[in-house]
C-alpha cells in the first residue's frame, strides 16, 4: 500500500490519477505544462503523506483532486506574473523634459542654492532636518536640543527670508 511506501502500489496509483489529475487542472484552466507539473507535486504529496489519507472520509480520487485543487489556488497566489500588462502605459518611458522647462528649472534651483546659502547656519540646518531629512519640528528640537517655539520661529524665519529672496530675483528676470 502506499500507507506503507509500497512502490509497487504507487507506480499503480500514480499511472491511474496521474493523467486524470493533470486533465482536472487543465480544466480548470491551467496550460499543460503546469498542469503536468502540479499533477506530479499532488502525487507526490501522496507518496509523502498517505498516512493523512483516511478512507471513512472520502475517496482517494477526492482527497488528490482536494488537493490538486488547493495547490493550483497555492500557486495562482504566487504567480502575479499574468497580471502585469506590458502595454500598461507605466512601463512606457517619460516623454523629455523641453529644453525651454529643463533651463528655467536649472535657473530656479540655482536661485534657491543661493537664497539658502545667504541664511544664518541654524536656519540652514532646521531646514535641512525638517525639508531633506523629513523630522518634524518636534523631532528637530529633540535632536538639536533647541526648543520647539525657537524651531519653529525660525524656520518661519527662513522662510520669509527665502520667500523675499526668490521675489526679488524673480522681479530681477521679468525686468531682463
Amino acid at each position: 500500500m502506499a500507507v506503507d511506501r509500497d512502490r509497487a502500489a504507487f507506480e499503480a496509483l500514480f499511472d491511474h490519477f496521474a493523467p486524470r489529475v493533470n486533465g482536472y487542472l487543465q480544466r480548470l484552466g491551467m496550460d499543460r505544462a503546469q498542469a503536468e507539473d502540479l499533477a506530479q507535486e499532488v502525487l507526490a504529496v501522496l507518496w509523502h503523506k498517505a498516512h493523512l489519507f483516511d478512507p471513512a472520509k472520502s475517496s482517494l480520487a477526492t482527497w488528490l483532486y482536494r488537493v490538486a485543487r488547493n495547490r493550483r489556488i497555492d500557486h495562482l497566489r504566487r504567480d502575479k506574473s499574468d497580471r502585469i500588462d506590458p502595454a500598461d502605459p507605466i512601463f512606457e518611458p517619460d516623454a523629455p523634459e523641453p529644453a525651454d522647462e529643463a533651463v528655467d528649472a536649472a535657473r530656479r534651483d540655482q536661485r534657491i542654492r543661493l537664497a539658502l546659502g545667504a541664511l544664518p547656519p541654524e536656519q540652514i540646518e532646521l531646514i535641512r532636518l525638517a525639508f531633506f531629512t523629513g523630522l518634524t519640528h518636534s523631532q528637530i528640537a529633540e535632536t538639536t536640543g533647541v526648543p520647539l517655539g525657537t524651531v519653529k520661529s525660525r524656520i518661519r524665519l527662513a522662510f520669509s527670508r527665502l520667500r523675499k529672496a526668490l521675489e526679488a530675483d524673480a522681479q530681477v528676470d521679468t525686468d531682463v
